[in-house]
C-alpha cells in the first residue's frame, strides 16, 4: 500500500512538473505553428511565473527546469551528427536538462520565501551558463501584452507576489503592476522605416551534409554566382547571402575573390565565408563594393560549436577527442558596421545577433544584418527561438534586423 502511494506521488510530481513546463514553452510552439494570440500567451506566461514562485517542493522546481529546458533546447545536440557523434545527442539533451534543473532548484535552496525566490529569478535573468544566453526568462512575454524589459520583469514578479500574499478583496491589487507593464509596452519608440535600398535576399537551402563536401563546392559557388547575376539583372543595390554561403576560406581563393570584386562594380555583395589570417581562422562576413572589400569577423562564438568555454586543458582535450584536433575560431575585437549606400548597418553572424555584445555603441545605427546557417539544426524549432530572440533585441534596442539564413526562412524583424 505504501509502495502504491509512493508511486502515485512520484507520478503526480512528474505530471505536475511537465504540465508547468509545457505552459512555459507553449509560446514557442505557437510561433512554430503561426498561432499568434497575445492574450493566451500572456495568461500562460503569468501562470508559469506564478508556479515557479510558489511551488514548495524543490524536486518539482528541479523537474520544471529540467523539462522546460528540454522543451526549449532539445535540438541543440542535432548538430553533433555532422561530426559523426550521434551517440552524444541524448547525453547532451539530458545534460542541458540537468543544468537548468539545478538552476531552478537553486531558486528555493535558501528557503521557500517568495521574495527571495523572486529575487533569484530576477538574478537568473542575468546569468548565462557557459555563455549560452538563449534561456531568456523575458522571452516568455515577447508575444504577449506585456513588455520585455527588466522593469517589466520586476512588475510581473511583483504582481504574482501580490496575487499570492493578499486575500479576499485585496487580491485584485495584483492587476496594478500588470496594467503598468501593459501601458509601458504601448509606448512606441520612433518608427523605423525600411532603408531606401533595393535589397535582394535569396532563400538558400543547402543541406549541411553537402555544404562542406568538396564534391559539391563548385556547384554551391556556381549557384551563388547565378544568384548575384540575377540580382544584377534585376537592378538590385545589394545582395545578401547567408553565413558560410561560400564554403571556403574566401581570402585564400584569389580567383573567386576577384570575380566577386568585379561583380561588385554592378552590385554590392555581402556574403558569409571563412577568413584566414596568420594561420588563424575566423567566421566572417565579406562586403564587396566597387572593387573594395571590408571583412567583419565574428565577435561572439557559439558555445561548444565554435568555441569551448572551458579552461584550456579541458578545451584541448574536448577538441582533440571530439573535433579531430580542430581549434576554436578566433574572434574580432569589436562589432563591425558597414556603410551601404550611405546607410549604416551593424553586422552580426548567427549566434552573436542574439547577444547584447553586438549591439554596443549603436548610436545612430538603426539596421542590423544578421546572417545564419541554420542547416545545422534542421528540422527543429531552433530558428523559431532564434527569431523570437531577434525580435526581443529589435524591441530592446529599437532596431530593424534583416535576418538571412540558410535552410530556414529569411525574415525582416521590426521592433513592433
Amino acid at each position: 500500500m505504501i509502495l502504491i502511494k509512493s508511486n502515485n506521488n512520484i507520478k503526480n510530481i512528474i505530471t505536475k512538473s511537465l504540465i508547468v513546463s509545457i505552459i512555459g514553452s507553449t509560446f514557442i510552439y505557437f510561433e512554430y505553428f503561426s498561432i499568434n494570440n497575445k492574450t493566451i500567451n500572456s495568461i500562460l506566461a503569468l501562470i508559469f511565473i506564478y508556479y515557479i514562485l510558489t511551488i514548495n517542493k524543490k524536486i518539482i522546481l528541479f523537474l520544471i527546469g529540467f523539462f522546460t529546458s528540454i522543451l526549449w533546447f532539445w535540438w541543440v545536440g542535432i548538430s553533433f551528427k555532422y561530426y559523426d557523434l550521434n551517440y552524444l545527442i541524448p547525453f547532451i539533451t539530458i545534460l542541458i536538462g540537468i543544468i537548468y534543473g539545478v538552476i531552478f532548484y537553486c531558486f528555493s535552496i535558501i528557503n521557500n520565501n517568495i521574495y527571495i525566490r523572486a529575487l533569484c529569478i530576477f538574478i537568473f535573468s542575468y546569468i548565462y551558463p557557459f555563455n549560452f544566453n538563449w534561456f531568456q526568462i523575458e522571452l516568455l512575454f515577447i508575444n504577449s501584452h506585456f513588455g520585455i524589459t527588466k522593469l517589466d520583469l520586476i512588475l510581473i514578479l511583483l504582481s504574482m507576489i501580490l496575487l499570492n500574499k493578499f486575500k479576499n478583496r485585496y487580491k485584485v491589487l495584483f492587476i496594478i503592476p500588470l496594467l503598468i507593464s501593459i501601458y509601458l509596452n504601448q509606448i512606441k519608440s520612433t518608427v523605423i522605416k525600411k532603408p531606401n535600398i533595393k535589397i535582394y535576399t535569396p532563400q538558400l537551402n543547402v543541406n549541411q551534409n553537402i555544404k562542406w563536401n568538396l564534391e559539391y563546392k563548385d556547384f554551391i559557388i556556381e549557384n551563388n554566382m547565378k544568384l548575384i547575376d540575377n540580382a544584377i539583372k534585376n537592378s538590385y543595390d545589394l545582395i545578401i547571402l547567408p553565413e558560410s554561403a561560400f564554403p571556403i576560406v574566401l581570402n585564400d581563393n584569389k580567383k573567386i575573390l576577384n570575380i566577386l570584386k568585379t561583380k561588385s562594380n554592378q552590385i554590392d555583395i555581402l556574403t558569409g565565408s571563412l577568413y584566414r589570417k596568420n594561420d588563424l581562422y575566423y567566421n566572417s562576413n565579406y562586403y564587396f563594393s566597387k572593387q573594395n572589400i571590408k571583412i567583419a569577423n565574428k565577435l561572439v562564438l557559439v558555445p561548444f560549436g565554435e568555441a569551448i568555454p572551458l579552461p584550456q586543458q579541458i578545451r584541448n582535450f574536448l577538441n582533440n577527442t571530439f573535433y579531430n584536433g580542430a581549434k576554436d575560431y578566433e574572434i574580432a575585437e569589436k562589432p563591425t558596421t558597414f556603410t551601404i549606400k550611405g546607410i549604416k548597418f551593424r553586422n552580426a553572424i548567427c549566434y552573436e545577433a542574439t547577444t547584447n555584445t553586438i549591439f554596443k555603441d549603436l548610436k545612430d545605427i538603426k539596421y542590423v544584418i544578421a546572417i545564419s546557417n541554420n542547416a545545422w539544426f534542421k528540422p527543429s524549432i531552433q530558428h523559431i527561438i532564434q527569431n523570437l530572440l531577434l525580435k526581443y533585441y529589435a524591441k530592446k534596442y529599437n532596431i530593424m534586423i534583416y535576418h538571412i539564413s540558410n535552410s530556414t526562412p529569411n525574415k525582416i524583424i521590426s521592433p513592433y
